[in-house]
């Protein structure tokens, strides 16, 4: 029998692999694309497609099960605002696996991992706001000195 054997284990305890899974998932919600094993992009499909369907339905207990899962009220804003909005007419399949070859150092099958219709000035734009607040910064201190 195979009862209880849904998911990957990835050799590690279920508290470890629930914080992976939750980071992972932050982190594919905010940059809306990142590169992974193909196993973890596999299984964190699951996961991504369950906080878009919970920001789908925007009530009240989704928006708790999702920040509960994510821990981070930025990408849960985001979730149930931009995303809920963007793909209330698609039923399933939020996200898209691509195989991206093999890594390097240990050979380990890679994949981008993407939201299908994303925004592709979503990746990196959090860090390209910090350099430019940081010249900004830099460049007053600057014109201060003088």
């Amino acid at each position: 029998m195979r009862h209880g054997d849904a998911h990957r284990r990835f050799n590690m305890p279920k508290s470890q692999r629930r914080a992976l899974f939750s980071n992972l998932t932050n982190a594919l919600l905010t940059h809306e694309q990142i590169k992974v094993t193909l196993p973890r992009a596999k299984e964190l499909r699951t996961f991504a497609d369950n906080m878009i369907t919970y920001a789908k339905k925007g009530d009240l207990n989704s928006r708790r099960l999702a920040l509960a899962f994510l821990r981070d009220n930025e990408v849960v804003s985001k979730l149930f605002s931009t995303l809920a909005e963007r793909y209330k007419g698609r039923n399933g399949g939020y996200t898209r696996v691509l195989k991206s070859g093999l890594r390097y150092g240990d050979c380990a099958p890679m994949a981008i991992i993407e939201l299908v219709d994303r925004d592709v000035n979503a990746k990196g734009a959090k860090d390209l706001a910090r350099v430019a607040a940081e010249k900004a910064a830099a460049a007053e201190a600057e014109k201060t000195a003088e």
